[in-house]
């Protein structure tokens, strides 16, 4: 797969196709007549990054305002702001479309059409669980998470847990459902959420969400990578920012990028 990539576009750099082969999806896929997206979209986008945090190709920072509001002070009582662990595997998710379950990796590709092994397990899981995601999803929704059957930048322990962890829940191509409803909805077909740090009207520093992460909530083996601030404001998501640990290491455990060949994979069914 890498070979027919870089036929099509030679300046690709093969360390950055493994960890990032979205970005290079606009320039390549008419080149290779790779797969149409079921949605016409991306199945997620990138949040921001708040000061201080580790940027990786194609990151950008948040606007200073954001960063207040989610570290320092509330603009006022309607603020609602949701700390939680940010989780470290593959962003994937899973879409209603005419009534069919559909599994998506993050660039909005049919899973099953991946280059990567762990991607294709994911089809297959989703597949198993189709009563449950046709029950949880209203038509033109889908639910996103971080599928961590294998081990990216961060091992788990997931021992008693669930490979696959939900953090959104979209409709309108990009529009978020509020974290109550997200929650409620979720949680009633049993499927895992992100650990939550913090849900109130109370501002949270790095400091105190790494603190908190000192020893990750969800079976992290390896320092936890960061946090996800969700702020929410009259009855609707506001913004999204996040912060990854400045020495952490993307896709260090990838035998693309080890070069062993070998794959460490976290959940074995």
């Amino acid at each position: 797969m890498w070979k027919k990539w870089k036929e099509s576009c030679p300046e690709l750099n093969k360390q950055d196709w493994c960890l990032h082969p979205d970005l290079y999806l606009s320039r390549t896929e008419l080149a290779f007549n790779f797969m149409s997206k079921p949605l016409g979209h991306k199945s997620y986008g990138s949040i921001p990054h708040l000061p201080g945090s580790r940027l990786g190709k194609g990151d950008h920072h948040c606007p200073e305002g954001q960063a207040r509001i989610a570290t320092e002070q509330p603009r006022d009582a309607k603020d609602l702001i949701i700390v939680q662990e940010k989780l470290d595997g593959s962003n994937v998710g899973i879409a209603k479309q005419d009534g069919e379950i559909i599994p998506l990796v993050r660039s909005g590709h049919h899973a099953s059409t991946s280059p990567y092994e762990q991607h294709h397990h994911f089809a297959k899981w989703v597949k198993t669980q189709q009563k449950t995601f046709d029950a949880l999803l209203l038509e033109g929704e889908r639910l996103c998470g971080e599928w961590l059957l294998q081990a990216h930048g961060t091992r788990y322990d997931l021992e008693g847990r669930e490979p696959f962890v939900a953090f959104d829940l979209l409709y309108n191509r990009h529009e978020r459902v509020i974290f109550e409803e997200f929650q409620a909805r979720v949680s009633a077909v049993n499927i895992p959420i992100v650990p939550t740090l913090s849900y109130g009207k109370q501002s949270m520093s790095i400091e105190q969400a790494m603190h908190l992460l000192a020893e990750s909530r969800y079976g992290a083996i390896d320092p936890v990578e960061g946090a996800i601030w969700r702020v929410e404001r009259e009855g609707k998501v506001d913004f999204l920012v996040k912060y990854v640990r400045p020495d952490k290491i993307d896709g260090c455990y990838l035998p693309e990028v080890t070069g062993s060949g070998q794959t460490i994979w976290n959940w074995q069914q």
